[in-house]
């Protein structure tokens, strides 16, 4: 493997038994996996690691039951439509992000699940490595590292050799990568690609045009729905602090927080729609447009695909509801889910902790979160 990339990929076979044995020997770690593994000792869990000969062989063996489970416990069911998708194929599956962990996890058992032969490699800021023990771990669990708060400079060099990565991992490992559309997370839920995200990804191999360098990754859009998102009362917290705190800035430890909130709350139904690969759509489009816009016309295709394939729920169409103060929408719910709806959203803010707690403002922002799918749901669909 290109020595280039030694600092970025997930580790290689030969790499494991030794991080294996660093993970091990970490008393964070190790009460990670009392939780993860209750009623194992560490003496089992340890010879079940070194059985894993590969990344996937740990995916499969340590984690994929772990998150079967936690779809029987923490959803209401969670599912896939690749109906448009080739399972024989690799592709670059770029998707709205809700939750730090959860998102790319539940897309590989999914893959997984509806016969593809691998998982995903699957794309990581290091802002969410705060832990030596979370790096180590998620490059045991097929991650690859995107650095962060870097100068223009080294994020140039960075996004070229990230670029570089993901080519290779497409054309000479032939594996899947899960990137979301955006850096973090859209806490509102107005999904929208950045055009910079698809401008590194068309950095990589030979000079070539940007439609050349995309098509080459095979691009599949995503569209993640969750009825209940369960750090939304941590997004709503997050907003708050920003309005009223000048240069207000994350805690250390809020991402893990975040990730262990994400993890473990509950999401009610779950479901991923794979829109067909762009490749076809990147082939029709007219030469002449100029090279200033191109990567926003993608983009917005991205945009268009995965808010055209959101599966809605009653509680958004009930958040749309509530934020406008009409029932233009009621034929979606009926009387019982907006009850019910109301009532989730009190709860998410009594959990909030803050000195000067804005019920009204943290209120919108609740429903806002649950209302922009379904106003992008709309007025995409409003124009096919």
């Amino acid at each position: 493997m290109t020595a280039s990339f030694d600092d970025i990929r997930p580790y290689n076979s030969d790499e494991l038994p030794g991080v294996y044995e660093k993970l091990l020997s970490t008393p964070e770690f190790q009460r990670v996996l009392s939780v993860v593994f209750p009623n194992v000792s560490l003496e089992d869990i340890r010879k079940a690691f070194f059985s894993c000969k590969t990344n996937l062989e740990f995916q499969e063996k340590m984690c994929y039951g772990f998150l079967q489970n936690l779809i029987k416990t923490a959803t209401k069911g969670c599912t896939i439509d690749i109906s448009a998708i080739d399972k024989a194929r690799n592709y670059t599956f770029v998707s709205n992000h809700r939750d730090i962990v959860i998102d790319s996890a539940f897309l590989s058992v999914m893959l997984v699940d509806a016969g593809f032969y691998t998982t995903c490699e699957i794309a990581i800021g290091d802002n969410l490595l705060k832990l030596p023990w979370i790096k180590d771990f998620v490059r045991v669990n097929k991650s690859f590292i995107v650095k962060r708060g870097l100068s223009p400079r080294e994020t140039l060099l960075a996004s070229k050799v990230l670029s570089d990565y993901m080519l290779f991992v497409i054309e000479q490992k032939h594996d899947n990568i899960w990137i979301a559309q955006r850096e973090g997370r859209a806490k509102d839920s107005d999904d929208r690609t950045q055009p910079a995200v698809l401008k590194m990804m068309a950095m990589g191999g030979d000079k070539g045009s940007p439609i050349k360098q995309l098509t080459r990754l095979h691009i599949v859009p995503v569209a993640i729905s969750y009825e209940f998102d369960p750090c939304d009362f941590l997004k709503a917290r997050e907003f708050q602090q920003k309005r009223d705190l000048q240069n207000w800035k994350k805690a250390e430890m809020e991402d893990v927080i975040s990730m262990k909130t994400g993890i473990m709350g509950y999401k009610g139904h779950v479901h991923f729609h794979c829109a067909p690969c762009i490749d076809n759509w990147l082939a029709s489009l007219s030469p002449d447009i100029p090279k200033t816009e191109i990567f926003d016309v993608i983009a917005h295709h991205i945009d268009h695909e995965i808010h055209s394939n959101y599966r809605l729920y009653p509680s958004n169409y009930v958040a749309v509801d509530l934020l406008h103060n009409n029932d233009n929408n009621s034929a979606k719910y009926s009387d019982e889910d907006r009850i019910a709806f109301e009532k989730y959203i009190s709860e998410r803010i009594n959990m909030i902790e803050l000195p000067d707690k804005d019920i009204a403002f943290l209120r919108e922002r609740l429903l806002t979160m649950y209302a922009n799918p379904a106003i992008n749901f709309l007025k995409t669909t409003a124009t096919k």
